[in-house]
């Protein structure tokens, strides 16, 4: 009895489960259909946006990386060698130049009188004369001072530093300073920002020396304003040049003008006193014919 009963208990429950399989779906089984469709959905969008962000993230990251190698290899030129910083220098400032001044105003390892060869001369009349830009700024002794470990270290760099700096003035103005050749001051160029800032901030005294020896310090933005502000004054000195050149000419012509009426003139003149002279004959040829009229109507014996 008690089998029997159990066996007809699955028998329902079986044909219950049957129904609910077999059975047409309700509104309310539709709409949870429709939501886990959105949610399937959202979920795969949101799989495509992580991985569109994790792609950036990539690119990202490897962008970092470059930056850093350049970083790098910018600090290897200007703490590196000699030659490399030397060469990065006058490159740079070959760029700055030739970007801002006409082609006919500069001059680059040109050799002067005195058998030096500047990194670049600004071709100025005289007064003031050309203006000579060096590019060879010591580093050496900052790199070591900016790398040092202890104060003791960072004491001596900074006053080698000072010296090398000194002493680099000292050459600028001996060899690029000719009196009546050359302006009476030249510039230094330092390819570094952050290097011109702190000789700026922190070795004012050497700035001031190097003012006295009429050396002056130009950084990349400093150099450009410079350099505007001298093919500024050149434009207004060829204006100048060309205006006093048409003043010159016009002065001729005006002369020219003045002999040309002169000599019409006299030309005028000459014509006037031949008219009147053609005049005058006129008068006198005909003063002549009645008498030689009254000549012929004479009658003279045999």
């Amino acid at each position: 009895m008690t089998t029997t009963i159990l066996i007809a208990g699955i028998i329902v429950i079986i044909a219950l489960l049957v129904v609910l399989i077999l059975r047409k779906p309700t509104a309310n089984d539709a709409g949870l259909n429709a939501g886990l469709s959105a949610l399937r959905e959202d979920n795969v969008k949101l799989r495509e946006r992580l991985s569109e962000r994790l792609t950036a993230l990539a690119q990202t990251s490897a962008d970092i990386k470059n930056i850093s190698g350049d970083i790098a290899n910018f600090k290897n030129i200007l703490m590196g060698s000699k030659q490399a910083r030397g060469t990065f220098g006058e490159r740079q400032l070959e760029d700055l130049v030739s970007d801002v001044m006409p082609p006919e105003s500069y001059a680059f390892q040109c050799v002067m009188e005195n058998g030096v060869r500047p990194d670049c001369v600004i071709r100025l009349p005289y007064p003031p004369g050309d203006m000579i830009i060096d590019s060879k700024f010591p580093l050496e002794w900052y790199s070591r001072m900016t790398d040092a470990g202890g104060d003791a270290e960072r004491d001596m760099a900074r006053k080698q530093f000072e010296l090398s700096v000194r002493k680099h003035i000292d050459d600028i103005a001996e060899k690029y300073i000719i009196k009546g050749v050359t302006a009476d001051s030249a510039m230094m160029f330092i390819a570094s920002e952050s290097i011109f800032e702190t000789l700026h901030r922190e070795f004012g005294p050497l700035v001031n020396y190097a003012a006295r020896k009429k050396v002056f310090l130009v950084s990349p933005a400093t150099l450009w304003a410079t350099l505007n502000t001298i093919r500024s004054v050149l434009s207004d000195i060829k204006i100048k040049r060309v205006a006093s050149q048409i003043k010159k000419e016009l002065d001729l012509l005006l002369a020219d003008l003045a002999r040309l009426d002169a000599r019409a003139a006299a030309v005028s003149n000459h014509f006037r006193q031949t008219t009147e002279d053609l005049d005058q004959l006129k008068t006198s040829i005909g003063k002549i014919t009645p008498r030689a009229e009254k000549l012929r109507e004479l009658e003279f014996g045999e």
